[in-house]
């Protein structure tokens, strides 16, 4: 069970492998399970491997997935294990000039100052553009946004902004958002209906000082179940140097808290995922089976306290 904030779900011994819950998992039915999931941290943590094994594993379990990229790299296509000639062949949304200017009436990259819709529809955005990559999961490119701090009033801002409102009333479906360091730049609407955020890092300080930058944001979002994720873990010893860091800047209290060990096999196989998904199931698999089971009881909390 998860109380957010406040509880606490680790693993001492990142290298002992038993699954942390004493309730085995059981698939959803076909068609339930809505729940929204942001996934951000430091340039190089591995938000977007996480991203991509979540995401078939949570499709394996028969929810419908939605996988979003929304990181400046836009790697999400091939770790989720799309071809390359088709990963390379997708056009992120906000560089999509056609349907810009169909949703804004201004084409992208036309200059500022331009009167534009400023929350044009874009619930056809998915069934348009989405992908259906292995195991089902659907993706979708967003492309990047100008930050905010350069006072960028755009029709991609404005389309990108109105997606992340149509995303927040989807319905029947697990959506998770590879995103960069931050959500702000998607603003409040976000959060409406995205309640949770999966703030990943290594155990690096500068890794944790971002994370703890980008959990403290997205609890003054509005985001009640803020999770934190520790990558690449080889011993006990690095996820006490995280939580000491956690401490010394200042603190936060997670919703949940989670170790993923080190796997060498992932700079042989990347950037597709899924020779990991293959039996034997591996010791960083598991770990991330373990937080799928956290986000779904977590929802469940969610929904009895009408949090």
């Amino acid at each position: 069970m998860c109380d957010v904030p406040g509880h606490v779900h680790d693993h001492d011994h990142p290298h002992d492998h038993d699954h942390p819950h004493e309730h085995e998992a059981t698939p959803a039915p076909e068609g339930t399970g809505t729940f929204r999931v942001v996934v951000t941290g430091k340039g190089g943590v591995g938000k977007t491997t996480l991203t991509a094994i979540l995401s078939r594993l949570l499709a394996r379990r028969l929810h419908r997935v939605l996988a979003l990229d929304a990181d400046p790299q836009m790697n999400l296509p091939y770790a989720l294990g799309i071809p390359r000639a088709s990963a390379r062949a997708i056009v992120p949304l906000s560089r999509n000039q056609a349907y810009v200017e169909e949703k804004t009436g201004v084409r992208s990259g036309s200059g500022y100052g331009l009167m534009f819709r400023l929350n044009p529809e874009v619930d056809d955005a998915v069934e348009r553009f989405g992908v259906v990559g292995p195991d089902g999961v659907r993706l979708m490119v967003m492309g990047t946004v100008v930050q905010p701090a350069a006072g960028c009033l755009c029709p991609e801002n404005a389309l990108l902004s109105s997606m992340a409102s149509a995303l927040s009333i989807r319905e029947g479906e697990v959506i998770l958002m590879d995103t960069q360091a931050g959500v702000e730049h998607f603003g409040r609407a976000l959060a409406k209906g995205f309640r949770h955020a999966i703030v990943v890092t290594d155990p690096s300080f500068n890794g944790v000082n971002v994370a703890l930058h980008a959990a403290r944001l997205a609890r003054e979002m509005g985001m009640p179940a803020v999770h934190l994720v520790v990558n690449r873990v080889r011993t006990g010893s690095d996820l006490d140097r995280v939580r000491r860091i956690v401490e010394e800047e200042g603190g936060f209290e997670f919703s949940t808290e989670h170790a993923l060990p080190v796997d060498k096999r992932l700079l042989d196989l990347e950037p597709d995922v899924g020779p990991l998904l293959a039996p034997p199931s591996s010791a960083l698999v598991t770990a991330i089976e373990g937080l799928a089971d956290t986000l779904v009881l977590c929802e469940e909390d969610l929904i009895q306290c009408a949090c």
